[in-house]
């Protein structure tokens, strides 16, 4: 184990914690816990790299935990009438169809390898911030207005779906070429 997978593990932790601070509405905690886990996710990156730790383990761990705090994240939220359903039905589906194809693509023994695109980089950060947002707007009512609140909405369900269709079309081509 080392210190890059352990803040991973750390993230994966956290995840059940953010859940319980929004399920009893103590959204200032529930933003640190978000915070917490936004630091670890950029630092267990970068201390991979210039310790040369990378791993086979860590290639999965750190994306499995950036998706369960997304997802997690966004189902929450949306429960809660805080963020629209249909923005957590979109971020939730385009990840279900990602592992779909590439499930598909492993059964039919198609060598694909998935590496973040900038669309993908912009959705993540899209994705993040609206939850960052969401959850400043409903401990600092009037830090935020609605209307930065439905700008973020808008613009990650347009980078989610874009991002999706980028992995679809690259999925395709990939077993259309094997």
């Amino acid at each position: 184990m080392n210190i890059p997978n352990l803040l991973t593990l750390i993230r994966i932790v956290l995840v059940p914690i953010f859940v319980i601070l929004i399920m009893q509405g103590s959204f200032s905690s529930a933003l640190a816990v978000f915070v917490i886990a936004g630091i670890t996710d950029g630092l267990d990156g970068f201390l991979a790299r210039i310790l040369n730790q990378q791993t086979v383990l860590g290639s999965y761990l750190d994306p499995l935990a950036d998706k369960a705090l997304i997802i997690t994240s966004f189902v929450i939220l949306s429960v809660l009438e805080i963020v629209p359903g249909w923005l957590a039905v979109v971020v939730i589906s385009r990840d279900c169809i990602i592992l779909f194809g590439v499930s598909v693509l492993f059964l039919m023994s198609v060598p694909i390898e998935i590496r973040p695109t900038y669309v993908s980089k912009a959705t993540t950060v899209m994705q993040l911030l609206t939850v960052f947002f969401v959850l400043v707007s409903k401990f600092q009512p009037g830090y935020t207005n609605s209307m930065v609140i439905e700008t973020l909405f808008w613009g990650t369900a347009f980078f989610t779906v874009v991002s999706g269709f980028y992995y679809i079309f690259k999925g395709i081509k990939a077993a259309n070429n094997s």
